[in-house]
């Protein structure tokens, strides 16, 4: 049998857009079983700590563990790397569902789910990488940006519906049943990848530099790659601090909502707290999708440096500060709705930066430490997240606390004032981060700073 005839026939464009669909449903599964957990873990506590805990060991292990995650990439085939990836994550779900269908739901606690996270975290370091550096052989440069409103486009469309059909199916089925959806899902995602082609990259001089020494070498690659240009390092130190401020937000944006709206004459129009915050989410998520078709459609400004830095200000001030301000459920979903809809801009416009400049071969390995770099306070600020929400901001914004007298016409008192007083901060360091930025010349000229890399054929191997 021939070379051609062992491969998967479905390539190209063709290929990543089977992809997509196989995430869809893996996200669509994933994103209703993390938002039943949020509920599980509320109704347990009632405590912002908990949720940022959770959202802590989801999240670290994926920025912790990229080094040596892009590493590996570089070394292995792709799409094998991507389906480890799904099967461990989807493995973690088993190890939960089993302590619920054997001994109970009254016998799960906070740490199994928090240890299961931890593992999923883990093992998704890996996605990351390996398909942000497929779709880079997969594609043209010209399809890059659009490629990457797709991916936005899939994670939007899946959080529309997953937070309110993940608020009713806790409610109708429970956890359990959640959890068992959940697992079907990263079943169906390995399986579409089982048939597509994905290249592996043709070595390059660079590739081949890099890959001499130890496996220590390898891991530090990224490190020094991004710390020798000026103009990646600079880029990634906006990223450094917008993830600090916007996950500092973030973290307690579900529980500063069901605290407010723990009024009763907000309940009236809508079937409990549980079901507004699954609606807040998913109109937050239907920003996202007219954001991700807006870029797959469009491309993106032509200097996509100016949709980083724009899309960066326009999210803290349009979104993020008015979601901190609103006392109302329509306000709300407006901000939501704002800070979803910038958000394909910014990273798709910076996705495409990166993948135009930087060389297939080792982008595992680049893209893994420029994650890291990005993202490495956003565990600090859920650490740091919850408890000054349960312990300064919440006190402080009680009627006659040390921060009301201050604060209390900007966001109002009471339960959740706290919170969206943390919300508003965030937002305003926000904007300040983009508009310094875009007066550092490294940063603003990256594009033209940098050159891109040499595009290679595909290569012949079993991808």
């Amino acid at each position: 049998m021939s070379q051609s005839e062992k491969r998967p026939v479905i390539s190209g464009m063709r290929a990543f857009l089977l992809v997509q669909a196989g995430q869809f449903v893996s996200l669509f599964g994933t994103g209703m079983s993390r938002f039943a957990l949020t509920l599980w873990a509320w109704d347990k506590t009632g405590e912002a700590t908990s949720l940022a805990l959770a959202a802590f060991f989801g999240f670290a292990p994926m920025i912790l563990f990229s080094p040596i995650a892009g590493a590996l990439v570089d070394r292995w085939n792709r799409k094998f790397a991507m389906m480890i990836s799904d099967l461990a994550a989807g493995l973690s779900t088993v190890g939960l569902l089993l302590i619920l269908l054997l001994a109970g739901q009254d016998k799960l606690e906070l740490w199994h789910v928090y240890v299961a996270l931890f593992i999923a975290g883990a093992f998704e370091s890996f996605q990351w990488p390996a398909y942000s550096a497929a779709i880079s052989t997969m594609l043209d440069k010209s399809q890059y940006s659009r490629a990457a409103g797709l991916q936005s486009l899939t994670e939007s469309s899946t959080g529309i519906f997953t937070p309110v059909l993940g608020g009713l199916l806790y409610t109708a089925i429970g956890l359990t049943g959640v959890l068992i959806i959940d697992v079907v899902t990263f079943v169906f995602a390995v399986g579409t990848l089982l048939l597509v082609y994905i290249p592996q990259p043709i070595m390059t001089e660079e590739g081949r530099k890099s890959r001499s020494g130890s496996f220590i070498n390898e891991l530090t690659y990224g490190f020094r790659y991004i710390f020798s240009r000026p103009s990646l390092i600079g880029l990634q130190m906006v990223f450094f601090f917008i993830n600090l401020t916007g996950t500092f937000a973030f973290t307690v944006v579900a529980a500063m909502l069901l605290s407010r709206t723990a009024n009763p004459a907000l309940l009236e129009f809508v079937n409990g707290d549980k079901v507004l915050l699954g609606a807040m989410q998913s109109v937050g998520a239907i920003g996202g999708l007219v954001g991700g078709i807006l870029l797959s459609t469009w491309g993106g400004p032509k200097k996509r440096v100016n949709g980083v830095l724009g899309g960066m200000a326009l999210e803290s001030l349009l979104g993020t500060i008015v979601l901190g301000l609103a006392r109302a459920p329509l306000a709300w979903m407006f901000g939501m709705f704002m800070s979803a809809f910038f958000m394909p801009i910014l990273n798709g416009s910076n996705q495409a930066i990166w993948q135009a400049k930087i060389a297939p071969d080792v982008q595992g390995r680049v893209f893994s430490v420029r994650r890291l770099i990005a993202q490495i306070t956003a565990p600090i600020a859920m650490l740091m997240a919850g408890p000054l929400a349960d312990k300064v901001f919440e006190p402080g914004m009680m009627e006659g606390g040390a921060l009301a007298g201050t604060f209390g016409w900007l966001v109002g008192t009471g339960p959740g004032a706290g919170m969206a007083l943390m919300v508003v901060l965030a937002g305003l360091l926000g904007v300040i981060v983009a508009v310094v930025a875009y007066t550092i010349p490294v940063i603003r000229n990256v594009e033209t700073l940098l050159p891109d890399h040499a595009q290679a054929a595909p290569t012949p191997s079993e991808g």
